[in-house]
């Protein structure tokens, strides 16, 4: 769509006059659209400073609101709905919070500026370690793209879009280990000498051979990693997590495993897994998740996979999320100290928020839902 095209399909929206042919052109758009690339254009369409402010509404103007933008006809309620692709491209949430509806918009504003002179936490990014073998440590996210390393019959390789690369050939000999690890604030993708490519979240850490010798593929997780596993019968591809096994031939899940969560659980997207537990072991179907409860047992659920994948999709992303387990979330990839008082686990949150956005959009965000929470230098404070 031209410019001038979107900008009067913005308008039309507004006031309701869209025909069905320039609407389904004006969503087509707003797929592929970028939050800057949305609000350049609704800066200068003529809708209302209202519809651009998304203002915190009544009760009342939530109601009318969810009228208007059509959100009522087929999701059951309570529910999150992804408003994004009617009024805020990618940016924009909705969010539920104990029964009560909130609107939030990405701020255009600038911060303001920080009570302390420490650098101004920033969303997370492609930053990860490499330790090899021999000891060393590889600063990924300074590594310029090449040949980073030989090990053995094996060359490591940093691709041009920061995916580590291993090219490995067999020659018999005792496997050489390496650990990636992402800190804090940090992510990254490698691919392992099976074909096998990892994505890992923020403080995590992967320990692998360099070359996978013998009858199994195991590799170590700590925190959270997504998997595609490349497929060999021949050598199942184990991932060793905690207090348990999981085993697959060909397969996408994701694990979840950070030592501070109350409960480690690993989500299938395709094909099959076994998790295996103390003695206890379980198979999970595509859309089935497997949660490590207490006393070394396993138990089976409904998975949701929108959710469970939305990290390496770019978002945050919950549904029916505790105050703790989302406050968490944002000390990691924000690479800031959370601190709070009191019990506040009774607190859940549905809502879906980019991971780009600022940790004050995110803290506005927060506040909108009456989460009384404050930036304090690098720490971000819940306050009673």
């Amino acid at each position: 769509m031209t410019r001038d095209k979107i900008i009067s399909c913005l308008e039309k929206y507004a006031s309701g006059t869209l025909t069905p042919e320039e609407e389904q052109a004006f969503h087509a758009w707003l797929d592929t659209a970028s939050p800057d690339e949305f609000h350049a254009m609704l800066d200068e369409a003529g809708v209302s400073d209202a519809l651009k402010a998304y203002p915190v509404p009544t009760a009342a103007s939530v109601a009318g609101l969810r009228q208007r933008l059509e959100y009522e006809e087929q999701l059951p309620a309570p529910h999150i709905y992804p408003i994004w692709r009617k009024i805020a491209a990618a940016a924009a949430v909705l969010l539920l919070v104990a029964g009560s509806w909130f609107i939030y918009r990405q701020t255009q504003q600038q911060d303001k500026p920080a009570i302390t002179q420490a650098p101004k936490p920033v969303p997370g990014g492609n930053k990860a370690t490499l330790t090899l073998g021999d000891g060393s440590v590889i600063n990924l996210d300074d590594a310029n793209a090449g040949d980073l390393s030989q090990q053995g019959n094996t060359r490591i390789v940093k691709l041009d879009g920061g995916r580590i690369q291993y090219h490995s050939e067999e020659d018999g000999g005792a496997p050489v280990y390496n650990t990636i690890a992402t800190p804090n604030g940090g992510q990254y993708q490698v691919q392992l000498p099976d074909g096998t490519v990892v994505w890992m979240n923020a403080a995590s850490s992967l320990r692998f051979p360099s070359a996978f010798t013998g009858n199994e593929r195991l590799v170590e997780l700590t925190g959270e990693g997504y998997f595609e596993v490349a497929a060999d019968a021949a050598k199942p591809f184990r991932v060793k997590v905690s207090d348990a096994v999981v085993e697959v031939l060909g397969t996408k899940f994701n694990v979840n495993a950070y030592a501070e969560e109350p409960q480690a659980r690993t989500a299938l997207l395709e094909g099959a897994v076994r998790v295996t537990r103390k003695g206890n072991a379980v198979q999970l179907r595509p859309g089935q998740e497997a949660r490590f409860i207490a006393g070394g047992m396993l138990e089976v659920k409904a998975a949701d996979m929108e959710q469970a994948l939305a990290w390496k999709n770019g978002y945050f992303q919950f549904e029916g999320t505790t105050l703790p387990v989302l406050l968490r979330q944002i000390g990691r990839w924000y690479d800031v100290e959370v601190e709070w008082k009191g019990d506040i686990s009774d607190r859940e949150f549905a809502g879906r928020i980019a991971r780009n956005v600022s940790l004050q959009a995110m803290v506005d965000a927060l506040r909108s839902s009456g989460v009384n929470c404050r930036i304090q230098g690098r720490k971000l404070e819940v306050l009673p």
